[in-house]
């Protein structure tokens, strides 16, 4: 499990243009934002904050619900905190995604939700930040999300929304091997 601690540093790497987590030890982390969509701080050196590792760590103990490894988790939480961070202000895109008959009016940051796009996929999303009507949401499924018929979202992809098109997820139950019978 990846403990954050004081040495860890984002910088942006000029020669990939990507923002990056130095972990330490030899090891990298590339955060999934498209260099287009961070705010000019994202482009100077500055440490991972005790506020990140505090939310990477609320991150983390919120993904458990979800049927993703543990390598996974980690890097949904730090592209996560990266996306709370660096990620500028977006406009939402909510015509991708059906209106809910009970959708969520205040969710909370590293709260998972579902949204379903109006091409008939559905999946979990991250809710990264609400900014009163619409939050943004990072995917937190490993296959690509079906926006429409000739548009997807990858793993870790940020999109804002409106709230009434989030609706409550319910994490689906591991399939128990064996065999079960009923008593009594």
């Amino acid at each position: 499990m990846l403990k954050p601690n004081n040495a860890w540093t984002w910088y942006f790497d000029t020669e990939s243009e990507s923002l990056m987590l130095d972990l330490g030890d030899d090891m990298l982390f590339r955060v999934a934002i498209s260099a287009k969509h961070l705010i000019p701080d994202a482009f100077s050196e500055s440490p991972f904050s005790v506020e990140d590792a505090s939310l990477f760590q609320s991150m983390t103990d919120t993904l458990s619900c979800l049927d993703l490894s543990a390598p996974r988790r980690a890097e949904l939480a730090l592209n996560a905190v990266a996306a709370y961070r660096f990620h500028k202000p977006i406009l939402p895109k909510s015509w991708f995604f059906d209106p809910q008959l009970e959708p969520l009016s205040a969710p909370e940051c590293g709260q998972v939700v579902e949204l379903q796009s109006q091409a008939g996929d559905r999946a979990p999303f991250l809710i990264i930040e609400n900014a009163g009507s619409a939050s943004l949401c990072m995917l937190a499924r490993e296959a690509d999300f079906q926006l429409s018929d000739n548009k997807t979202l990858a793993f870790c992809g940020a999109i804002k929304v409106m709230n009434d098109r989030l609706s409550q997820f319910i994490p689906q139950t591991n399939n128990r091997k064996g065999r079960f019978a009923l008593v009594g």
